[in-house]
């Protein structure tokens, strides 16, 4: 058993403390510590990204980051999309165009979605497709994830009017 150390970050706006093992990766954190199970694991080696946030904006596989990395950093989890208890327009979408099924990957499409969303509000397919090409899907197939995350870019631009 490692050592623990306090961790101090901001998830998903709050300020969230908790004791991490220095060998815990931050999926574990999350959903252990933390208790944001919407966090999944796919693989654990960073190739499914079912497991994405961001850390300080970044995209970033939870699996290939260490708990302890967090200290002092922003994470956004699937859980911070919405807002006031209404669903992220992204998570609208994929409800809308089902663009889901079993759910195992639905939480890294939204957050790698909306991380393209938030540097690039009007991304064109092949950019659409080259901003997920690290997320993978066995049950849905690509189109309605795409066409989700088309349809969502539109109604934001709609409303930045």
């Amino acid at each position: 058993m490692s050592e623990a150390v306090l961790v101090s970050t901001t998830v998903n706006g709050d300020v969230v403390e908790f004791a991490c093992p220095t060998d815990e990766v931050l999926l574990d954190s999350l959903r252990d510590r933390v208790g944001l199970t919407g966090v999944k694991e796919g693989c654990g080696t960073g190739d499914c990204g079912a497991c994405s946030i961001t850390l300080d904006g970044q995209l970033v596989c939870s699996c290939l980051v260490l708990g302890v990395e967090a200290d002092g950093r922003d994470i956004t989890t699937v859980e911070g999309l919405t807002e006031d208890g209404e669903l992220h327009p992204l998570q609208q979408k994929f409800i809308d165009h089902a663009a889901l099924q079993c759910g195992v990957c639905t939480p890294g499409f939204l957050v790698a979605a909306k991380a393209l969303l938030d540097r690039n509000p009007n991304p064109t397919e092949t950019e659409i497709r080259y901003a997920l090409a690290g997320n993978l899907c066995r049950c849905t197939g690509y189109d309605k994830i795409v066409r989700a995350v088309q349809a969502s870019a539109k109604e934001l631009n709609k409303a930045r009017r």
